[in-house]
């Protein structure tokens, strides 16, 4: 009976280390996906969704170390979402946004790949032809502007009327629009 009360069960200094991986392996893939971009959040091929999984195993092997327990589980994924709750009101202020979050980034102005642009996100040519076949684009004439947003999606905006310029704030890539 002692063995299945230990499955929920942990000792003080366990409980130390858990709360003490979740925040130094979220603040490591805080500076990853820095590094790298946003673009590893977004799955757009079966090889981007696998490495998110094997991510989400290789972290929370960090965090529960060798025998997990419920109470650890309970207390890693209390921290994780603490965190993820502070640095969503950091987010949410513009200082700390330009730190957290990369730019949107433009990919195609005017119907033209911009091959410098997708190079610095990450992105091939084929994603984001397949992102714009997603959005129901049949020729390229018709992309006024593909942006990648900073969680990792493209958003298309076609030709044939006036993007306001306020949407275009802060949009890496783009001389003023009028």
């Amino acid at each position: 009976m002692d063995e299945f009360w230990a499955l929920f069960a942990i000792t003080p200094w366990e409980a130390l280390a858990v709360v003490v991986s979740a925040v130094a392996i979220y603040l490591v893939f805080l500076v990853y996906v820095r590094l790298f971009g946003a673009r590893v959040l977004a799955p757009l091929a079966t090889f981007d969704g696998v490495i998110v999984i094997m991510l989400g195993g290789l972290a929370a092997r960090v965090i529960l170390m060798d025998v997990p327990t419920l109470a650890a589980g309970v207390l890693g994924l209390g921290t994780l979402f603490t965190l993820e709750a502070t640095f969503g009101q950091l987010r949410a202020r513009a200082l700390g946004n330009r730190i957290l979050n990369q730019a949107p980034t433009a990919v195609m102005i005017d119907g033209k790949p911009q091959d410098a642009a997708l190079a610095s996100v990450h992105l091939s040519r084929d994603e984001l032809m397949s992102a714009l076949r997603v959005a129901g684009i049949r020729h390229l004439t018709e992309v006024q502007l593909a942006v990648f947003e900073p969680h990792g999606r493209i958003s298309v905006l076609r030709v044939g009327e006036a993007i306001d310029p306020e949407l275009l704030e802060g949009v890496r890539g783009l001389a003023t629009r009028q």
